[in-house]
């Protein structure tokens, strides 16, 4: 990790790269990690929901890692790699996961979906194929008031299906019933506005 640099009184220079660019400021040593991305860098995708580490809402991935960005002060992100909701998609296609609560309709408000979002793919990253009960133990940190999760843990399955190129194998517990169906129906035409909320582009 990069050494801080000298910076006006009562602030500190941090250099990190964020979503494959480089990134350099001077901030207070208290800033908090979410207000850094979302306030400096202007990406609002990653939510603040609860300010106490409780919800899920503001995760992102700090050098690979998934971490809640509230409770992270920017100065301890000096030096490293970071990934938000904005950075998901490649060249404006989503990923299998954003596929995943599309398809599987697991978001309804969204608020919670880009820290969904990024704890699952952390989780697959480490356990490919995974059971239901698997799912829902990972994403415990996470809070969603809507849904009632089943969508969400179907929207997993979905993507490490995708990522296993559709050959996702049923391990004890594990729900695939929707896997079975011939057509899985898009989202209806009045929730157009997922789009942003699966990339990270709305404005909270």
């Amino acid at each position: 990790m990069m050494a801080t640099t000298m910076a006006a009184p009562g602030r500190v220079a941090v250099r990190m790269k964020v979503n494959g660019v480089e990134y350099a400021a001077e901030v207070e040593p208290r800033l908090l990690l979410v207000s850094f991305l979302r306030d400096n860098l202007g990406l609002t995708g990653t939510h603040i929901g609860c300010d106490t580490s409780q919800c899920g809402a503001c995760v992102i991935h700090l050098n690979g890692e998934p971490v809640k960005s509230c409770t992270l002060l920017t100065v301890q992100a000096n030096g490293a790699e970071l990934t938000t909701i904005e950075g998901v998609a490649k060249n404006g296609e989503y990923d299998a996961m954003q596929m995943g609560f599309w398809e599987m309709h697991g978001l309804q408000c969204g608020y919670c979906t880009p820290g969904m979002i990024m704890t699952a793919n952390a989780f697959l990253d480490r356990n490919p194929n995974p059971t239901e009960a698997e799912i829902r133990h990972a994403l415990e940190g996470n809070l969603c008031r809507c849904t009632g999760y089943q969508n969400i843990v179907k929207a997993v399955q979905y993507a490490a299906k995708q990522r296993n190129g559709g050959a996702l194998e049923p391990g004890p517990g594990t729900d695939l019933e929707f896997e079975h169906k011939d057509v899985i129906e898009r989202a209806p035409e009045d929730v157009q506005d997922w789009g942003d909320q699966l990339a990270g582009q709305e404005e909270r």
